[in-house]
């Protein structure tokens, strides 16, 4: 729990989003990287799903509900390139090296609370876990975070990616950017209030990024919010807004007796 607990706190016995008060500079999410052999490279031993073929867009590939850790897979073979459900399952699971890798989004003018982070050459992990490869770069990798952000009903909050390959990005377990394949740089945009409907509640719902870099030669990943995404790690747990509530109430009792004496 670090520096703006008890504004956090504050916010979630409230019943409201937090971030009430002026936006920060920056916000650094911290992720994992996975790394991967690409099948062509040791057949029987490697990934299929890396440095296979090149099919564009495709949209579809994934559940729309996030129901666990990971996306579940719809679509396999041509043109996705998902070998099958069993290899789709190590792209975010705990048997790939792995390391932690944090990117910054930055408030693109002072006060603007809009967000943004933006590399052409988004290679984090070269010379790294399973190395390159023989290549310029490490090229065959996945990149997962895992945060919170404060939803605002009728504001227009929005997140916008830019590119490539495989990217799935999940507000309170609904799907709403979908970029699947092995495709050059493309970028799309969602508009929570579109995507969550009339009724959506303000609060803090859970972010959840999913990346794939699947093919040689470029690596480019963008973005840029109005959402104000926080670590996990600063999110008090439940119980936590329970005993401020506790905590509040006794302060309550405590004036109420003064006042009364």
């Amino acid at each position: 729990m670090k520096l703006h607990l008890s504004s956090v706190l504050l916010a979630a016995v409230a019943g409201t989003a937090f971030a009430a008060g002026p936006a920060p500079a920056s916000t650094t999410l911290t992720g994992t990287v996975r790394d991967f052999i690409p099948g062509a490279l040791v057949p029987g031993s490697s990934n299929p799903d890396f440095e296979s073929g090149i099919g564009g867009v495709v949209t579809g590939m994934v559940a729309g509900t996030l129901a666990g850790n990971a996306p579940t897979p719809l679509a396999f073979g041509a043109p996705g390139y998902i070998s099958s459900a069993a290899s789709f399952a190590e792209w975010f699971g705990s048997a790939a090296p792995s390391k932690a890798h944090a990117i910054t989004l930055t408030e693109t003018a002072p006060g603007s609370g809009i967000y943004s982070y933006s590399s052409n050459s988004f290679f984090p992990i070269d010379g790294e876990l399973l190395g390159n490869q023989g290549r310029a770069h490490n090229y065959h990798f996945t990149y997962q975070i895992a945060a919170t952000f404060g939803y605002q009903p009728g504001t227009g909050q929005s997140f916008t990616f830019t590119g490539d390959d495989d990217v799935w990005v999940f507000f309170d377990k609904q799907l709403g950017i979908d970029l699947g394949g092995v495709h050059g740089a493309a970028s799309r945009t969602v508009n929570l209030d579109t995507l969550f409907g009339p009724g959506k509640a303000a609060g803090n719902y859970a972010f959840d990024f999913f990346f794939a870099e699947r093919h040689t030669t470029e690596s480019n990943l963008g973005i840029q919010t109005s959402l104000q995404l926080v670590p996990n790690a600063q999110v008090p747990e439940p119980a936590t807004y329970a005993l401020m509530a506790l905590g509040l109430a006794g302060v309550g009792a405590f004036s109420r007796r003064r006042k009364a004496g």
